[in-house]
């Protein structure tokens, strides 16, 4: 890929591995989207969402980040919350919600097996990502959810992690103007463990609607 990487490929095949197991989804689950999802919402957020990678059930079924699947159960609530999203919940592609100034995407735009990409994964799709941080407006906040996404955002900068480590509600002050806020994933895993609560989650979009409040 080169300078001029768009910030979405629906016809992406670069990475073997997730391009079969994508193939192979599609015959199971004719009616799934099983294709690279795009990023969805505003074109020039003032908030970027950054997941790790669509769900089985959920993105990959409905061509949505974060719809369909438990982890979007919380994320779409506490987006509506805090004045990010028209609507408490995101039930399909075609539902009619609409995000304001607010936009997800996922550091691996393909289902990858068991949820887990490869290194090598991460960092072929970082180049999207990359495209995606360079399109956001001077002073945009940039949202990771999970250390992967933290990780594959500081990558697409050049950044090294030494220098900002993850940990959850923290802020970084960027030197290209960017803020990058931390929080963990708001997966099932994790609210159900309780490590991460609705209170805890309603803290990093309270902040991260007063940074893009100004």
């Amino acid at each position: 890929m080169t300078d001029k990487t768009p910030i979405f490929d629906l016809g992406c095949r670069q990475c073997h591995r997730l391009s079969t197991f994508l193939d192979a989804n599609k015959q199971e689950h004719p009616d799934y989207h099983a294709r690279p999802v795009p990023p969805f919402g505003a074109r020039n957020p003032g908030l970027l969402i950054v997941g790790l990678a669509p769900g089985m059930h959920g993105a990959n079924a409905t061509g949505r980040p974060f719809t369909g699947d438990h982890a979007g159960i919380l994320l779409y609530q506490t987006l509506y919350d805090t004045g990010f999203s028209t609507a408490p919940v995101s039930e399909s592609a075609d539902d009619g919600l609409r995000l304001k100034n607010c936009r997800i995407t996922n550091a691996v735009k393909c289902l990858p097996p068991q949820n887990k990409p490869t290194g090598e994964e991460i960092r072929t799709c970082n180049a999207y990502l990359k495209a995606e941080l360079a399109s956001l407006r001077p002073g945009a906040c940039v949202l990771a959810l999970g250390t992967i996404a933290h990780g594959a955002v500081l990558r697409a900068l050049g950044l090294k992690l030494k220098d900002y480590p993850f940990g959850h509600n923290q802020l970084h002050a960027l030197p290209d103007g960017l803020s990058l806020l931390d929080s963990y994933h708001c997966s099932r895993y994790n609210t159900q463990t309780r490590r991460l609560t609705p209170e805890m989650f309603q803290a990093v979009f309270a902040r991260a609607r007063a940074l893009v409040d100004g």
